[in-house]
C-alpha cells in the first residue's frame, strides 16, 4: 500500500470517529439531524484541517477566514470540529441542548466561539455570508468567506438572489459549497445545477464531497482575489454516509437513535 493510500485510510478512520462522536452527541442531547451532519462532516473536516485560517484561542482574530454553516440543522458536524480544534470543550458537547449549555439545535453566534452566523432558517446564512464578503471587500481585507448550503436549501429565493448579486458585486472572496446529498430530488429537483450557477456568472467545480483529496484539490484551485468570480463547489454526498440503515432518505432525517441503534451505528462505522 502506497503512502497516499495510507493517508486516505487514516483520514477515513478519523472522519468515521467524528461520525461516531456526532451520533453519541445527538443521542445524549435527544435532538439533532444525524444524516445531514454525516453528509457534511468530511467537508467541514477538510476546511478546518487543511484550508481555513483561524485562531481557536482568539475566534475574533481579524485575519481569520469566515466559515458560515447556512444549513444550520447540520450543526452537530460543526460542533465536533470546533471541539476537535479547541474552540469549545468536550463538556460543551456533552451539554448540547441541556439547560445552561451553549450548544443548541442550530448554531448561535452569540454563544458559540467560532460560529460566525446564527443559522437554521434556510437561505439566511448564505445571504449573510455574502454581506460579510461585501464588507470585507469594502475594507480591502484579504479574508476568505465560505458558506455551506444544502441542495434543498438551494430552492430558497435568497440563494438565487445571492447567485445574481454576488457576481454583480464582483465578490471574488466568496465561495459557496453545496452539500448535494439529493435531499431536494424527492420534492423539487434542481437539474443541471452546475450549468445554472455558471449561467449566473460563478466559477463552478463539482467533486466527491466525501473525498478529502478532491475537496482540497478544488479549494486550492480557487483564487479569492477581487478580480475573480465568486465560486461554487458542488460536493456530491450521501445523506447518512457510512451507516447502511441511515443512508438516503426516510425516517432518519430528524430521528434520535435508541441505545441499540447507537450500538449498531458504532459497529458499522468502526468496521467501515
Amino acid at each position: 500500500m502506497g503512502s497516499i493510500e495510507k493517508i486516505n485510510l487514516l483520514i477515513n478512520k478519523m472522519n468515521e470517529e467524528l461520525r461516531i462522536k456526532i451520533a453519541e452527541t445527538v443521542y445524549k442531547a435527544g435532538e439533532g439531524h444525524l444524516p445531514s451532519s454525516f453528509s457534511i462532516i468530511d467537508i467541514i473536516a477538510t476546511l478546518y484541517g487543511r484550508f481555513l485560517k483561524y485562531d481557536a484561542k482568539n475566534p475574533e482574530w481579524d485575519g481569520r477566514d469566515y466559515f458560515i454553516l447556512s444549513k444550520g440543522h447540520g450543526c452537530v458536524a460543526l460542533y465536533v470540529i470546533l471541539e476537535k480544534y479547541g474552540f469549545i470543550s468536550e463538556k460543551d458537547l456533552q451539554n448540547q441542548c441541556k439547560y445552561g449549555g451553549i450548544l443548541g439545535g442550530h448554531p448561535d453566534y452569540t454563544k458559540v466561539p467560532g460560529v460566525e452566523v446564527s443559522a437554521g432558517s434556510l437561505g439566511h446564512g448564505v445571504v449573510t455570508a455574502m454581506g460579510i464578503a461585501l464588507g470585507l471587500k469594502i475594507k480591502d481585507k484579504k479574508n476568505k468567506v465560505i458558506a455551506l448550503i444544502g441542495d434543498g436549501e438551494s430552492n430558497e429565493g435568497t440563494v438565487w438572489e445571492t447567485a445574481l448579486v454576488a457576481p454583480n458585486l464582483k465578490l471574488g472572496n466568496f465561495c459557496i459549497i453545496i452539500d448535494n446529498n439529493k435531499s431536494t430530488e424527492q420534492i423539487l429537483p434542481i437539474p443541471h445545477m452546475k450549468q445554472k450557477w455558471e449561467a449566473f456568472g460563478w466559477e463552478v467545480y463539482e467533486v466527491d464531497g466525501h473525498s478529502e483529496e478532491e475537496l482540497i484539490t478544488a479549494l486550492n484551485k480557487l483564487s479569492f482575489d477581487y478580480e475573480s468570480k465568486p465560486k461554487v463547489v458542488i460536493a456530491n454526498t450521501i445523506k447518512g454516509k457510512g451507516v447502511s440503515f441511515m443512508e438516503g432518505h426516510g425516517p432518519w432525517h430528524h430521528k434520535v437513535p435508541t441505545e441499540e441503534e447507537l450500538k449498531k451505528i458504532r459497529e458499522e462505522l468502526s468496521n467501515g
